[in-house]
């Protein structure tokens, strides 16, 4: 499915998107701004790269952060459900990883948490794609991020 077919999708079951980046520092809402018409779906784009951002821009509560660190499944969650509080969308996607170069044992360079939510609820996920590069991790991330919004709009 094209990207501009995820813009028809949204409009026809009226999707309003937002976005909350961390390692991909905005490049989610450029790929949805990137077709012409989007502004009919597309509400804003939070980039919260830092820890702080997190917690100022999206509320993420700091006892989460040092629970479960800012690469979790429950940070995406918490990012994807205050970009839906923030903002008139009804429907966010929210990422935060390891781009690298770099990582830990328990936290791999590739590893990228996910998480969709919509007022209804949210599903997170986390996609290992490896050491494959800073600049390929990034973008597998977008495309997965475009691709859940997408399953998230199929009836």
């Amino acid at each position: 499915m094209s990207w501009a077919a995820l813009l028809e999708l949204a409009k026809a079951r009226r999707a309003v998107i937002a976005t909350a980046e961390s390692c991909t520092g905005g490049m989610i809402s450029a790929a949805i701004t990137n077709v012409a018409g989007s502004s009919a779906i597309f509400d804003r784009g939070f980039v919260t790269y830092s820890n702080a951002a997190k917690v100022e821009m999206l509320g993420i509560r700091p006892e989460t952060l040092d629970s479960f660190g800012a690469v979790s499944e429950e940070i995406a969650r918490e990012m994807a459900t205050g970009a839906i509080a923030r903002s008139k969308a009804n429907l966010a996607v929210a990422v935060t990883g390891i781009a690298g170069p770099g990582g830990s044992e328990h936290k791999p360079e590739g590893r990228v948490c996910f998480a969709i939510a919509n007022r209804d609820g949210c599903h997170t996920e986390t996609v290992d794609f490896g050491a494959i590069g800073r600049a390929k991790v990034r973008e597998a991330t977008v495309s997965h991020a475009l691709w859940l919004l997408t399953q998230a709009l199929v009836p």
